[in-house]
């Protein structure tokens, strides 16, 4: 168990770094004004697991845990935005429409509210 968390934290810090780095790099390559470096992250994470899935599941006889590894590790460091996707679409692979429709809904709208709230208690914390 502690060599699958050490793989898991090692991996992460690859993923943290690749993030770090390519967010950079297109946030320079399309200037100031959006957050490109973000959304191209998010959609370079997206298709990455979308891809990692499918390899996993139909071409790459890879044990579940460096899947784990590589998916949590790596890819999760990377970009959460690719398991709330990745998760999105296994309900919808599932024809699980009620638990993805309530999954979307629920991720956006109470993670802006808690985002809200946050910047409200910060904003009482910071004038108290």
């Amino acid at each position: 168990m502690l060599q699958k968390i050490l793989l898991i934290m090692a991996a992460g810090s690859v993923g943290t770094l690749a993030r770090y780095s390519l967010a950079g790099w297109a946030q320079r390559m399309a200037g100031a004004g959006f957050p490109w470096g973000t959304f191209v992250v998010n959609m370079v994470g997206c298709f990455t697991v979308g891809l990692l899935w499918a390899l996993f599941e139909r071409r790459w006889a890879i044990p579940a845990e460096t899947q784990t590894i590589v998916l949590v590790g790596f890819m999760g460091a990377f970009t959460t935005f690719s398991s709330y996707i990745l998760e999105s679409g296994l309900m919808l692979r599932t024809a699980d429409w009620t638990g993805a429709v309530v999954y979307i809904g629920l991720q956006n709208i109470i993670g802006i509210a808690a985002l809200m709230a946050g910047l409200a208690v910060a904003n009482v914390l910071w004038e108290a």
